[in-house]
């Protein structure tokens, strides 16, 4: 057991912030407070620590209730606004995800796998207050007989509507570029031939899972910022992966853990819930998220304390080695460097783009900050920590 000068619990934070005294920071100002003050005197005098991100989380979703019919259909077939979803679950629930392109979008008809629309842009238009058309199949039965309903419904009208995202909140991700001689279209943005361009696609020392690397505050339970609402993290998102190389400060060097996150949808926000189209790649959601950090320790407060030049990521090949799943490093790059909007690799200056909005995550931990202040939000404490 670890032998801390400073020791807080989560019920001795929560009676603080109740009773205004809490000392809220964004993990930005943080860094300036651990550098200035030391990590144990920052832990003394820090209570909670705010994060954000904002940027596409292709993994993502939500489960709606479309309200029974007079009489009854058990909906076998579902579609919103000509986009798919998942009715496979009882008789009027589905699931639709971001990805999910419409059927008849325009634009597939010109450019095979383009997409305009999808599940993302549907998920957008419900939080908006948009109505959205409303089509379902069924193959009938004695107590559900209707085999067919196509109408206008809102958010207001579904009796339950809840985001459910199994993959939000990538602790760390690559820096593509494209070493080949054409233009590739991916996940990671445009890539113009011969590393004439690198994207990278997270916060940096605002990013949640960035501030509690080693997952010692976050769990089932925790409560967050989640598309402009209050959601909660539901357990580690689909791809998470603890076991890889960190630096001395536990930052991990490559892509590493995940959320699973969930909140009620008609909380939420079409500022913080954004449907995107990605050149060549397809639809997706850009997903605003923000989790505060419990400063429980010195050790904790050191961690959130750690700055973009000490935060580390991998440029990798998307033009030809990461579509045949042999992509290596091609060099290791600060998020310091990479925010400076250049970075050079084998003597060739190389220009950098970010796919999350810096200025969004930072307005994010401000908001998060706000209501911690307020007494609006207490912090979760979660049942279970995330595997580590």
């Amino acid at each position: 057991m670890a032998n801390f000068q400073v020791k807080k619990t989560f019920q001795e934070i929560n009676e603080k912030i109740r009773q205004g005294k809490a000392v809220v920071v964004t993990a930005e100002e943080m860094v300036g407070i651990v550098r200035k003050k030391g990590r144990v005197k920052a832990a003394r005098e820090v209570d909670v620590v705010t994060t954000g991100t904002f940027s596409p989380m292709c993994s993502s979703g939500a489960f709606l209730n479309i309200g029974h019919t007079k009489p009854g259909i058990k909906a076998a077939r579902v579609w919103l606004n000509g986009v798919p979803t998942y009715a496979g679950l009882a008789a009027v629930d589905c699931y639709i995800g971001a990805t999910e392109p419409k059927e008849d979008d325009p634009l597939n008809k010109i450019y095979p796998g383009e997409f305009l629309y999808g599940g993302g842009h549907v998920i957008h238009d419900l939080v908006s207050g948009k109505p959205v058309t409303l089509r379902a199949e069924a193959y009938g039965t004695h107590c559900y007989p209707k085999r067919f309903v196509e109408k206008r419904i809102t958010l207001k009208d579904m009796p339950f509507a809840q985001l459910c995202n199994p993959r939000n909140a990538y602790q760390n991700y690559n820096c593509a570029v494209n070493l080949t001689d054409k233009t590739v279209f991916t996940y990671m943005g445009t890539l113009k031939p011969r590393m004439a361009n690198a994207n990278y696609c997270t916060s940096g020392q605002l990013s949640p899972l960035f501030n509690d690397p080693e997952y010692k505050t976050m769990g089932i339970g925790t409560r967050i910022f989640l598309g402009g609402g209050t959601g909660y993290i539901i357990g580690p998102g689909t791809q998470h992966n603890p076991k890889v190389e960190r630096t001395d400060k536990g930052m991990p060097r490559t892509p590493a853990g995940t959320l699973m996150v969930s909140g009620d949808l008609r909380n939420m926000s079409p500022r913080w819930l954004v449907g995107v189209s990605i050149l060549g790649y397809g639809c997706s959601l850009a997903v605003g998220l923000g989790v505060p950090i419990p400063i429980l320790n010195e050790d904790i407060a050191g961690q959130t304390g750690t700055g973009d030049e000490e935060i580390f990521t991998q440029v990798v090949d998307y033009g030809d080695a990461y579509p045949k799943g042999k992509s290596k490093s091609i060099k290791e790059v600060s998020y310091a460097q990479l925010k400076t909007g250049e970075i050079e690799i084998d003597g060739k200056k190389v220009k950098t783009a970010p796919l999350s909005s810096y200025v969004r995550a930072r307005e994010i931990a401000e908001t998060l900050k706000k209501w911690i202040q307020k007494g609006d939000f207490l912090l979760g404490e979660p049942q279970e920590l995330l595997p580590s």
